[in-house]
């Protein structure tokens, strides 16, 4: 006999509270139930879960190990309730696409909004990540669309042109700094940049490397309005994408100033495991995405 997912999630509550009169009133049950309930894992599994006291509940060894397993299945319950309503209010396909954080900072999240009216019946679940985590899914089929800036391993995959995004310079008003400045004079400055998984980071050391200049990488955030906020507080000169850094870095007085190294245009990538087939809903997705990158060229006078 398997044991019941609400056995399972009041073991997790007691184990948790270490208090059986708690868990049973977080669970919505009489105490007498739910220790009926707990002695019945106990005999299911043929092991002693807790060592009861007047002070609570202690859990035994094998009580450790359960918690640590009945949380990854109570866990994979909700994914597969959450999988499930995916499907639900006439879905007849789901797509889950991942973004780099550039991307979703200023364009992906109106290109996604605008194909969803067009395609009621397909489902798109969106989550914003570095690009290094968006083909490591992808690869793995986690995911079905990868949104990435050139640079990353896409070895394998199947990648389409998008959107390209100008890198540049957050600087408080009161820095030297040229309207349009390189990157080596950047380095003579305190830096504040985004934590180390981010392509975006690797590309400033690699290119720091070439220069064979260091990179005073003074402050590390999670976030382009972190890196902002640093900025503002004074603690070095900040870069980030250009469409991006400009809506936050106004509203703080900061400078916004291109950096005119060729390699600080970049090229967005849509990548996926296959190739779509020409009728699917991927490949519907993909076409659209690629629509909406040339209609912003065409509207910024970008030669096609």
């Amino acid at each position: 006999m398997l044991p019941d997912l609400d056995s399972l999630a009041l073991f997790v509550k007691a184990a948790e509270t270490r208090n059986l009169t708690r868990a049973a009133e977080s669970s919505f049950i009489t105490v007498p139930a739910a220790s009926r309930r707990l002695s019945l894992l106990e005999h299911q599994f043929k092991a002693q879960l807790f060592e009861r006291h007047s002070r609570g509940l202690e859990l035994t060894a094998a009580g450790e190990r359960l918690l640590l397993l009945a949380r990854e299945v109570l866990a994979s319950v909700h994914h597969m309730r959450a999988e499930m309503t995916n499907y639900g209010a006439g879905h007849t396909a789901v797509l889950r696409i991942h973004g780099n954080t550039s991307a979703m900072a200023q364009f992906l999240p109106a290109d996604i909004a605008s194909f969803q009216p067009q395609h009621p019946d397909i489902r798109l679940v969106l989550e914003e990540c570095w690009s290094a985590d968006a083909i490591r899914k992808l690869r793995s089929g986690d995911i079905d669309l990868g949104v990435v800036v050139e640079g990353v391993d896409t070895s394998g995959l199947v990648c389409l042109p998008y959107r390209h995004d100008q890198l540049a310079a957050v600087a408080p008003p009161g820095v030297d700094l040229p309207a349009t400045v390189s990157f080596a004079d950047l380095l003579e400055h305190d830096l504040v940049g985004l934590e180390g998984g981010s392509t975006l980071t690797r590309l400033l050391e690699s290119h720091a490397t070439e220069l064979l200049k260091p990179m005073a990488l003074r402050v590390q955030v999670r976030s382009f309005e972190a890196v902002c906020r640093a900025v503002e507080a004074g603690l070095g000169i900040g870069v980030l994408p250009m469409q991006a850094a400009r809506g936050t870095a106004q509203s703080m007085n900061l400078r916004v100033l291109p950096i005119s190294d060729s390699w600080a245009s970049r090229q967005m990538l849509l990548c996926t495991r296959t190739q779509a087939a020409g009728d699917s809903p991927l490949a519907a997705l993909l076409a659209h995405l690629q629509q909406c990158a040339r209609r912003a060229e065409a509207e910024a006078g970008v030669p096609a």
